[in-house]
């Protein structure tokens, strides 16, 4: 029996007493929706200034109800991928627990901070911090502009390591240090910050796999299958970490306008 399924017969909501209250508000606090809204009735809204996503949680006889509303609207879909034996419609979601709730909240958190929209404000708000810090005579400069670039890169690799759980987008490697936020249209050739922020432009690579997809050695098509350039031996394969059948742990729609990008000038081998 799926998890949604657990109790369905005898659920009803019940009247939030104060410790119900209380444990739901702290599993918010502690997984990324510190605030209380005020609301009616036996419902919770918890909100973030870390984030635009809200979310609502009933208590149930056997669980809780958690309605989400979205600051983007990747964020659902994200969520039903992961979450798909709690769903009980697009936006709503039943979990028996408050270990499942909390694992809810932190995975919509990590999305919310992670997806287009969220990315570029904090972008924006922490690139006029280190311009107001800069002297008078540097703003409009190469410096400025290097520390864009730098605090770009950097809000980026943060975005990317959220929407990924901290792994390897191909081989679920988790050790930090060897991560790369592998942009799938370079920095450089983007149209506007939303494209260089986009979490679905790139991903989050091992460091022998960011190298050769930043030269466009490999790339992956839009099932998310490697491909491999024939600019590389294939004596050479084995040391790089290159073996057949790699694939993407998952894809998105949203990756494949970057993915074709990609492709076309892996194609031209440059």
């Amino acid at each position: 029996m799926k998890p949604s399924e657990v109790g369905r017969a005898n659920r009803f909501v019940i009247a939030a007493n104060p410790l119900q209250r209380a444990l739901i508000e702290k599993a918010g606090h502690d997984n990324g929706f510190e605030h209380v809204l005020p609301s009616a009735g036996d419902v919770v809204t918890l909100a973030s200034a870390r984030h635009r996503s809200q979310v609502v949680v009933t208590a149930l006889a056997g669980g809780f109800y958690v309605r989400f509303q979205p600051a983007t609207s990747a964020l659902l879909p994200e969520l039903l991928r992961s979450f798909q034996p709690w769903a009980e419609a697009s936006d709503v979601f039943f979990v028996p627990t408050l270990a499942d709730l909390a694992a809810l909240l932190r995975r919509a958190t990590c999305l919310s901070q992670a997806l287009p929209n969220q990315a570029v404000r904090d972008y924006h708000t922490a690139v006029a911090q280190a311009v107001d810090t800069l002297p008078a005579g540097s703003r409009g400069t190469e410096v400025e502009r290097l520390i864009r670039q730098r605090v770009g890169q950097e809000r980026y690799r943060v975005a990317l390591l959220a929407y990924w759980g901290g792994a390897c987008a191909v081989s679920g490697v988790t050790v930090s240090e060897v991560l790369r936020a592998s942009h799938a249209k370079p920095w450089a050739e983007c149209a506007d910050d939303t494209e260089r922020l986009d979490a679905f432009n790139g991903f989050l690579l091992v460091a022998n796999l960011d190298a050769l997809f930043d030269r466009f050695l490999i790339s992956f098509d839009d099932a998310g299958h490697l491909l491999i350039s024939d600019r590389l031996s294939q004596n050479d394969l084995p040391g790089l970490g290159i073996h057949s059948g790699m694939t993407l742990r998952w894809l998105t729609s949203e990756h494949r306008h970057y993915l074709q990008w990609h492709r076309e000038r892996f194609m031209l081998g440059t």
